[in-house]
């Protein structure tokens, strides 16, 4: 089962590193994505922060496992608010946010079982 963690706490990470990053530079699809959506300019390098923590939380989670399954909810959570904000905004394109958010909920249970 650590094996299962391990891959899915790594191609998370990844995932989330890159959308981090993406953030940070104001790529104009991500970004003009967020306006969409309603979100606030000024929320931009706090989402992107979260999403770096988000990353290194699931790697520090490799060997703490108390650090990976915060680090696992804290992903999850954020991915629930990515799927309200969608939705609020009338944007039903929201199958890349659930499926990470499904990710980081799979990463908590698997964290779990392998304390």
């Amino acid at each position: 089962m650590f094996i299962a963690y391990a891959v899915l706490a790594v191609v998370l990470a990844l995932a989330l590193s890159m959308s981090a990053f993406l953030t940070f530079t104001r790529n104009e699809k991500l970004v003009d994505g967020f306006i969409e959506m309603g979100v606030p300019d000024t929320w931009l390098p706090r989402l992107a922060l979260a999403k770096a923590a988000g990353a290194a939380g699931l790697l520090i989670g490799l060997v703490v496992p108390v650090i990976g399954i915060a680090a696992a909810i804290g992903v999850a959570l954020y991915f629930v608010g990515a799927v309200v904000a969608h939705v609020r905004a009338h944007d039903y394109a929201i199958a890349p946010a659930v499926v990470l958010g499904l990710a980081a909920v799979a990463a908590v249970v698997l964290r779990i079982a392998t304390a």
